[in-house]
């Protein structure tokens, strides 16, 4: 009898840690993503920036593949930058509106992004901000 019940508590905890492991890997794995997500955003927010000040001291709405230091963003190396300039008067003062997306992703293709056909554990974020030259 003693064998019987020791053979079930055997199955029940090796049952029980599996299930632990597993929990505890796609914790890990969560947090991993978690982590080149806000990477991703930081890199796209560099994006941002870069547009708006080309726009705001520049006067300048060119499309730009960005390439960010490898070191700083660990993983992402390029930031896709697009803008849409539109212009508009107001009264006799022409004003120009600068609509800027910076797309940043792990596995940039030909080094834009988004890839089209990215692979496992691709993380992507779009930004996007509307800026007045001259403000």
């Amino acid at each position: 009898m003693s064998l019987i019940t020791a053979v079930f508590l055997l199955v029940i905890m090796s049952a029980l840690a599996l299930y632990i492991t597993s929990i505890s890997t796609v914790a890990h794995s969560d947090s991993a993503i978690d982590v080149q997500g806000s990477r991703a955003y930081h890199a796209a927010r560099a994006g941002l920036e870069f547009g708006a000040y080309q726009a705001i001291v520049a006067g300048s709405c060119v499309p730009v593949n960005l390439a960010l230091p490898a070191a700083s963003f660990d993983g992402f190396t390029s930031v896709t930058v697009t803008c849409l300039n539109t212009p508009h008067t107001e009264g006799v003062t022409a004003k120009a509106f600068y609509q800027i997306t910076a797309n940043a992703c792990n596995q940039p293709a030909a080094g834009a992004c988004p890839n089209p056909a990215p692979g496992a554990n691709y993380v992507e974020r779009e930004l996007q901000i509307s800026v007045i030259n001259p403000p």
